[in-house]
């Protein structure tokens, strides 16, 4: 069965593979250029289709299944099945409400559940962490209530309520709550997220 368009329907399926893609080539160990060897097509190329912004032909999707070491059909099912959503819900206190004040003792919640590249944190109350942290990827902390410092490369950073840092892949840092009602968001790339063991 054809397409209205003309295109045959399973052409159309072909969209968003670059997660499956990437995914693969890291669990390979292999770079964007040698990917790009293995199959013909172009570094550039190979970046856009895996960061979505390119959607490859069959063919060329087979290319890169081939460079890969798999196939384009599993490729295509991976994709399928990385795509997620996905609500939490916010936690009852002890009490059983979910009022504004916070739970007395300090707690870590995961806001994204399941095994997924984005890994999503949330940290309440008066949180130190035990150490320096250096992550290979980039990181963003929200302060959504309270107060936090940073310590990264050396410097120390105070934060407030509604403020964000950005660290960079390879930043050495350090953070802590200095106020019991502290809220922090932590978003980063789950394989290379440290987190508490209870977390």
């Amino acid at each position: 069965m054809e397409a209205k368009d003309g295109k045959d329907p399973k052409e159309t399926e072909r969209l968003r593979v670059g997660a499956a893609v990437r995914r693969r080539r890291r669990a390979l160990d292999l770079t964007l250029a040698a990917v790009s060897e293995r199959s013909g097509l172009s570094v550039p190329f190979l970046s856009q289709v895996e960061n979505e912004r390119a959607r490859p032909s069959m063919r060329s999707l087979e290319r890169v299944a081939d460079a890969l070491e798999t196939t384009a059909a599993k490729l295509i099912e991976a994709s399928d099945a990385a795509r997620t959503v996905a609500v939490v819900r916010a936690e009852p206190r002890a009490d059983g409400l979910l009022g504004e004040e916070q739970d007395p003792l300090p707690r870590t919640r995961r806001l994204v559940r399941g095994r997924h590249q984005l890994e999503a944190l949330e940290f309440t109350g008066e949180h130190d962490t035990d150490g320096e942290f250096q992550h290979r990827n980039d990181e963003v902390m929200y302060v959504a209530d309270g107060a936090v410092e940073v310590e990264a490369e050396g410097r120390a950073y105070r934060l407030g309520p509604g403020d964000t840092l950005f660290l960079s892949g390879g930043v050495l840092h350090r953070w802590r709550a200095t106020v019991p009602e502290t809220r922090v968001v932590v978003v980063t790339v789950a394989d290379h997220i440290e987190t508490p063991p209870d977390a």
